[in-house]
């Protein structure tokens, strides 16, 4: 069932975010948080609320969706680098309690066996998410079956362009494979938050709400689950009958 809240642009976007996002900032819950452009400004709310109202996250755990394939933490794009970034080394977060997959791992078979274990105990009780221009949640590339679960993958051609601004616009920096959560494990999440803005991101929010469930579309599966609460600013949610 979507809860869909269409607001003017991104900084309302984050606003309306960071309000739904406050209700699980407690001791106890656990988080799935993602990566990218989209939840910057629900972070950057989360850091200013920490910092002015006390909000405190040393008993909350939290799980990242995906690592890329061969970097090191060190690498300033890897996913781990732009968490500790852009969020927890403003908080007080445990460390223990911060996960996220490993694209290092001499064995990633069995880095995503472990980590889909660690998922399954913990039960995140809100998944954030953004959407890719083809549809992707994680980096569930069109096609991923909806069963699956943590896993490399190898990333879509439009994904690696996408990517490629964070890479000096150099193409063969871009790494190919990531570790990702699957559809499946996703959709094991009690909550789903998913944030969407952009003209670019607009035909996808359509397939996504108003298309058929399809595996072409790894997002529309998000249909069958009970509680989503989908935000769009207006460009996002332009092709919307």
């Amino acid at each position: 069932m979507f809860n869909l809240m269409i607001v003017k642009n991104y900084d309302e976007a984050s606003d309306m975010a960071f309000k739904v996002m406050k209700d699980y900032l407690k001791p106890g819950k656990v988080l799935g948080l993602a990566t990218g452009s989209t939840p910057l400004g629900l972070y950057s709310r989360m850091v200013k609320d920490h910092e002015e109202n006390k909000t405190s996250y040393a008993e909350i755990k939290t799980f990242n969706l995906d690592e890329y394939v061969g970097l090191p933490v060190t690498h300033p794009e890897s996913y781990y680098a732009f968490m500790y970034r852009n969020l927890f080394s403003a908080l007080d977060i445990n460390e223990e309690n911060v996960h996220i997959p490993s694209g290092m791992a001499e064995d990633l078979e069995k880095e995503c066996q472990e980590y889909e274990n660690l998922i399954s105990k913990a039960h995140v009780d809100i998944q954030l998410l953004g959407i890719g221009s083809d549809g992707h949640i994680g980096f569930n590339e069109p096609g991923t079956p909806f069963d699956s679960i943590t896993h490399v993958t190898d990333l879509a051609e439009s994904t690696i362009k996408d990517n490629c601004r964070f890479f000096e616009n150099d193409i063969t920096k871009v790494p190919t494979q990531a570790v990702t959560q699957g559809i499946g494990t996703i959709m094991k999440a009690k909550n789903i938050l998913l944030i969407a803005t952009g003209e670019n991101k607009a035909q996808a929010v359509k397939d996504m709400l108003q298309g058929e469930v399809s595996e072409e579309c790894p997002a529309s599966i998000l249909q069958k689950h009970d509680n989503v609460t989908i935000i769009l600013d207006e460009a996002a949610a332009s092709l919307l009958k």
